[in-house]
């Protein structure tokens, strides 16, 4: 069983990095993925919390970060655990990976760092900020599956390692937003 998710992984992994592209994606998906794109967002949700709850929000941005940090961490245990190699450093997969961006990093693949954060901060973020943003929560989600798709565009991971960087993002972030949730909670914003 094992053996057929790994071949379907790389036949997926094949068809992103290698078919399923053009010219404008080369030119994104490798910014995509960088912090000074993404960040932006994350520093007008922490003022914007700020802004409208006071010191709840002060409690927001703190669990924000440590979601953030333990999705990290364990991302980071699991390379060092599992030991998976990354497509562009695989002697034999590499030769047929597109990779987009400067360097190939030399940490393990399997979980993707990339996805496990932005999942945690995206699950977080739906729960506790779900009055204030109403029907675009699902914004969040988008948000951070555009991220570990990136990964896999440009060359750095399988899509099982992002896959499993988001179940575990997402479990990390329902535990945080749920505990937030019950202890301190946003209120609604009032028009």
């Amino acid at each position: 069983m094992l053996e057929f998710i790994l071949k379907e992984d790389l036949r997926l992994f094949f068809h992103i990095n290698g078919q399923w592209h053009n010219a404008f994606l080369d030119v994104v998906m490798p910014f995509l993925r960088e912090p000074y794109v993404w960040a932006p967002l994350y520093l007008f949700l922490a003022l914007f919390v700020t802004i409208n709850y006071g010191w709840k929000g002060l409690f927001w941005i703190m669990f924000f970060l440590l979601c953030f940090g333990v999705a990290d961490q364990t991302s980071l245990y699991l390379k060092g655990a599992v030991g998976r190699v990354r497509p562009c450093r695989d002697p034999v997969v590499s030769h047929f990976t597109r990779l987009l961006v400067m360097y190939c990093p030399g940490s393990g693949s399997f979980t993707s760092n990339h996805a496990a954060n932005h999942f945690a901060l995206a699950t977080f973020c739906f729960i506790t900020l779900k009055s204030a943003f109403r029907r675009y929560t699902w914004l969040f989600f988008a948000w951070a599956a555009s991220i570990g798709y990136a990964q896999i565009y440009v060359g750095v991971h399988y899509p099982l390692d992002v896959f499993g960087g988001a179940i575990m993002g997402i479990i990390i972030g329902l535990l945080a937003g749920s505990f937030f949730q019950r202890r301190i909670r946003l209120e609604p914003l009032t028009s």
